[in-house]
Parts: C-alpha cells; sequence; structure tokens
C-alpha cells in the first residue's frame, strides 16, 4: 500500500523537533566515536560490524513484529539495495576511510555539504521550490558551520595526512544527500520503517566481499571499549537515528529537514570539549548563531514569508 505523506499521524507532527533532534545529537556523538572505533579496527572490518549489527536487530524487528513491515514489491528490489549499497555501505566506508587520517572536525565539516547536495538534487529531481528562505537560510547556517570547523577547535582542521581521505569524506556526503532524495520516493510505497531496514538488509549484503580474515583476527582482540563504540554506532545513530530521520521525511521536504544537519558539527565540538578538552571560543558561539539563524529563516511558518 502507499504511503502518502498526508497520512503522517498530528502526533508524529507534533514531536517533530524531538524526532529529528535525536539523531542529530547521535550523528554527532558518531563521530569521534568512529574515532574510537579505528583504533582497533580498520575502517572496512568497522564498516562490517557496524551494519552487520545493525541488520541482525532489524532482522529481529522483521521476524518478530512482520505485520508492521510494508511488503516488498518485487520491482523495488534492485533499487532497494542500490539505496542500501550506496547511501549506507559507501557512505559509511568513505567517512570511516577518511577519519582513519583525518580529524572528526574536518570529517564533520565536510559532511555538512551534505544540505548543499540535497537542495539541488531536491530541486532536480523532487521538483521541490528553492524558496527564498532556503536559498537564504542554508548559506547561512553553511558559512557558521565553516566558522565552527575551522575555529572552534584546538587544532588544525585541514591537517590531512593524505587528500584521498578528504575526497572519500566527500564522496560520503554525495552519497547521502542521493539516500535522502532516493529514499523520499521509495517512501511513497514504504513505511519509514520498511523502507530502512529493507536498504540496510539488501544493501549490506554489498559488504559480503569485503569479508576476510583480519575481521576475526580484530574481533577477537577487540576491547570493551571497541565494543562499546561499535554497538554505539550500530544502535543509536543507526538503528534509532535512520528510522527517525525518514520519520522525519514523512513530514517536511527534504530541503527543510536537510539543513538540521548543520546542528551536527555544532554539537560534535561541544561533545569534542568534554571528551577532548578542545575549548569553546568566541568564533565557536558566532558560529552556532550563525547555525541556528539560518535554521530558523529556513523553517519560519510560511505565513511570516
Amino acid at each position: 500500500m502507499t504511503l502518502p505523506q498526508e497520512s503522517t499521524s498530528p502526533y508524529t507532527k507534533k514531536y517533530f523537533y524531538l524526532i529529528i533532534l535525536l539523531p542529530i545529537i547521535f550523528w554527532a556523538f558518531a563521530f569521534p566515536f568512529i574515532k574510537i572505533g579505528l583504533e582497533e579496527l580498520s575502517p572496512i572490518n568497522l564498516t562490517i560490524l557496524r551494519l552487520f549489527t545493525t541488520c541482525a536487530v532489524f532482522l529481529v524487528f522483521l521476524v518478530g513484529f512482520p505485520k508492521k513491515f510494508s511488503h516488498i514489491q518485487k520491482k523495488d528490489i534492485v533499487p532497494l539495495f542500490l539505496l542500501g549499497f550506496f547511501g549506507l555501505v559507501v557512505y559509511h566506508l568513505g567517512l570511516n576511510y577518511g577519519e582513519t587520517y583525518i580529524s572528526p572536525s574536518v570529517a564533520s565539516l565536510i559532511i555538512a555539504t551534505i544540505p548543499v547536495f540535497t537542495v539541488i538534487f531536491a530541486t532536480l529531481f523532487l521538483k521541490e521550490k528553492l524558496t527564498r528562505k532556503i536559498a537564504i537560510g542554508v548559506p547561512l547556517s553553511l558559512c557558521g558551520v565553516v566558522i565552527i570547523s575551522l575555529t572552534g577547535t584546538s587544532g588544525d582542521p585541514f591537517e590531512m595526512t593524505y587528500l584521498t581521505a578528504a575526497l572519500a569524506v566527500l564522496i560520503s556526503a554525495f552519497v547521502g544527500a542521493g539516500y535522502t532524495i532516493a529514499g523520499k520516493k521509495l517512501l511513497q510505497r514504504y513505511s519509514a520503517l520498511s523502507l530502512t531496514v529493507y536498504a540496510f538488509l539488501f544493501g549490506s549484503i554489498g559488504l559480503l566481499p569485503f569479508l576476510s580474515s583480519s575481521l576475526i583476527t580484530e574481533v577477537t582482540s577487540l576491547s570493551w571499549v571497541g565494543w562499546g563504540a561499535v554497538l554505539f554506532l550500530a544502535l543509536l545513530p543507526t538503528v534509532i537515528g535512520y528510522i527517525l530521520w525518514y520519520v522525519a521525511l514523512e513530514i517536511k521536504t527534504a530541503s527543510e529537514i536537510s539543513v538540521f544537519l548543520y546542528f551536527i558539527p555544532v554539537l560534535s565540538t561541544v561533545i569534542s570539549y568534554f571528551l577532548f578538552q578542545e575549548p569553546i571560543t568566541l568564533l565557536f558561539i558566532l558560529g552556532g548563531v550563525l547555525v541556528i539563524g539560518g535554521l530558523f529563516i529556513v523553517n519560519m511558518q510560511k505565513s511570516a514569508s
């Protein structure tokens, strides 16, 4: 059955900001936790453990509550695989590889370009109107992101060992935007939960060729800190984060919700302050004001425009 956007319950609309805030918080924590996981795991094996753990949780949901999932249409099997492989597997492989050589702050800055790609894709493929509010709010928030990423930490955010690391994260941003847009189209036929679960299960099949003996070696020597990082990444930013993201997509347009991703570098800097004692500067505060100001402009009520 088709799940039109208009069928979204008033309950989810009422709590929209809570629904969108939780994945943003989880994804902000993901950057430092990826760095922790990479201390004991290779980028490929961290991706495998994270996504396979996620798939195990989703399989439990699928088997235990089959009536809560939309029926898979045969014509969508390949699109679901492509959505999951590029939007999830490629995204995480690129991000994990990039964070092996660059800092979480640099990675968060590059990933923050997702809303730019999303707005472009939404205009081209979803025929969403590029409103004046979006045209003003998106660049304003992006300026805040740049200020925070360049000056909000004690280290040099552009100290990169390999240029390929930055390119890998940029590719992650590109496919991340594509994941939002392609998922928006499939939401016409699937619920948010169904689409998320199917994308992970089908897409993760693409990880099978990457399995190697190194996975067993690294897993057997993984500390409790490493396991904690893997489980956190699999359960909160991934299972809960992606489901809530698609629920938000059922309420507002891709362009409107994607701009919330600008909060991630802000929160990542705050998290780094507590985890790594990185100072919060006046420029960081200025950047935060710009980010929040841009979000306010984009999400103002239409009656005020």
